[in-house]
């Protein structure tokens, strides 16, 4: 079926800073664009009615002072850390991401679903907000809110692929002992936000459900490739997944001026097909990073048509594989037998 669910809404716009900040409206004028040249190649869109995340789904993934001191940040404008801002409409903004992915779940899990594909363009991003911190560009974790909300609908196992070029911190510490949600990361090691090494494995009950695969910078189409291959995909396919939630940075794209990656944007065609094709029917993709406007627009798109249709505009290459993806197989062999 040629159609997947949307979420987008002009108040993401008004998380706006002061001055220039990579992290800027512009980013969804991009990712809209994406959107018009999926739907001129024949992708039909149903949009998902915005709405803000209710403080009952945002608690169970964030401490309730937390969300109690965002509540009083409404309609300022700061700094919370050197790189993380607050504009009038940013509280509200990142509460209306979250709670609109939570409400896209809804239309995904629904008994009578005609559709199971999503995209969210949401802004602020999300995936380094810890349950207590907001921090890296991200407010509220409408990942980590989407995930608990989908348990919290019955589905037992979802999955959170993270291919944002910094580690998901924020994600990880959400699920850290929690076997119902697996978190799968690909980024750029070392590098900010400073986790994300292969001994990241998760704790307790959640032990062996959070897997990294850190790579070394530098890397391009035949890494990625190599590391989907090896761990990402063999993992996900013995989770069996009833949801996947792809944490989709474009900020791997070479020309990306925050990481020192070298990803095509037709890659993210490619990693969007596997990740379909190897998980659960049920997928969305989550906008997180991208500040390079051309490879967002162009990453974005040929993720949509990845994982909607499966087309792809070019196959990835092979290459030795990086230190990364070697150690990160070697440590997820020992809890996942499927991977070689």
């Amino acid at each position: 079926m040629r159609k997947a669910l949307l979420v987008d809404d002009a108040r993401f716009d008004l998380h706006a800073a002061p001055g220039h900040h990579p992290e800027r409206p512009e980013r969804l004028t991009a990712a809209r664009a994406a959107v018009a040249a999926a739907e001129a190649a024949g992708i039909a869109f149903d949009r998902v009615a915005a709405r803000p995340a209710t403080d009952e789904e945002l608690v169970r993934v964030h401490d309730p002072a937390f969300v109690e001191a965002l509540g009083k940040l409404r309609g300022r404008t700061g700094f919370l850390d050197p790189d993380t801002f607050v504009a009038p409409g940013s509280i509200d903004a990142a509460r209306l991401a979250a709670g609109s992915l939570a409400a896209l779940v809804d239309r995904l899990v629904e008994p009578d679903a005609t559709v199971d594909k999503g995209v969210a363009l949401l802004r602020p991003p999300g995936h380094h907000a810890r349950p207590a911190q907001a921090m890296g560009f991200c407010l509220i974790n409408s990942v980590g809110v989407a995930a608990a909300h989908a348990r919290s609908r019955g589905l037992e196992r979802v999955a959170i692929v993270d291919w944002d070029v910094h580690h998901g911190n924020g994600t990880q510490e959400m699920f850290w002992r929690e076997p119902g949600v697996l978190y799968l990361s690909t980024h750029q090691f070392p590098f900010y936000p400073g986790t994300g090494n292969v001994d990241e494995i998760g704790e307790g009950p959640g032990k062996g459900y959070t897997v990294n695969v850190p790579l070394v910078a530098g890397g391009g189409d035949a890494v990625y490739a190599s590391a989907f291959e090896r761990v990402v995909l063999p993992v996900l396919e013995a989770y069996a997944p009833e949801l996947v939630l792809v944490s989709a940075g474009f900020d791997a794209a070479a020309r990306d001026p925050l990481a020192q990656m070298e990803v095509s944007p037709e890659a993210f065609g490619w990693m969007a097909r596997a990740v379909a094709a190897a998980g659960s029917k049920r997928v969305v993709l989550v906008l997180e990073g991208g500040y390079d406007l051309v490879s967002l627009e162009r990453g974005l798109e040929s993720a949509i048509a990845g994982m909607v249709d499966g087309t792809v505009a070019r196959e990835p290459g092979r290459a030795p594989d990086d230190e990364g993806v070697e150690r990160a197989a070697r440590q997820a062999k020992k809890a996942w037998a499927a991977v070689s």
